[in-house]
């Protein structure tokens, strides 16, 4: 696969993981609706950026931006690389009680399918965790600059392969 193809599939393999995230989470953090296919999730994507590419040559339409708006919440996009989209994460999720795969590796392995962990084996569910697990720090340096540094280093050195059942057909 070229470059931008895999980016693409890592794009949709994080809104899937973030998508059942906050399914089991529940509450006002449950996404409306139910988990888009990657046909789906690519017809809305390439709408997003038809839109943002609208916006900027056309200038600010306030329908298209709730639109865009829309997408992004939907394809729920940069939620595990925004530092304030994982800090507004973390503070609703702890307003619905919290979940243990906000912080146990072993809670978050259950987010994956059985197939997704035999894909991975021991050492891949194990990267999988550490890198989401490290996102969530991302929410806590935001003043600390040396603190963000490491949290990014950790999430890059975590970064994990594409093993979705999604995209394995």
């Amino acid at each position: 696969m070229s470059a931008p193809v895999t980016e693409l599939l890592r794009e949709y393999q994080e809104y899937v993981l973030a998508f059942r995230l906050r399914r089991a989470v529940g509450g006002r953090v449950t996404p409306p609706g139910e988990q888009l296919t990657l046909a789906q999730y690519a017809t809305l994507r390439l709408e997003r950026q038809t839109l943002a590419r609208q916006l900027v040559r056309e200038g600010l339409d306030p329908r298209l931006m709730r639109r865009l708006d829309a997408l992004s919440d939907q394809l729920m996009f940069g939620f595990w690389l925004n530092p304030g989209e994982v800090a507004a994460f973390l503070r609703a999720a702890i307003r619905e009680g919290s979940h243990p795969a906000l912080g146990d590796p072993q809670a978050f392995a259950a987010l994956l399918t059985p197939t997704e962990r035999a894909r991975l084996g021991l050492d891949g569910v194990a990267r999988v965790c550490a890198h989401h697990l490290a996102c969530f720090g991302l929410a806590a340096p935001m003043l600390d600059p040396d603190g963000l540094s490491a949290t990014w280093d950790r999430i890059e050195a975590t970064r994990p392969p594409l093993f979705l059942d999604e995209l394995s057909a």
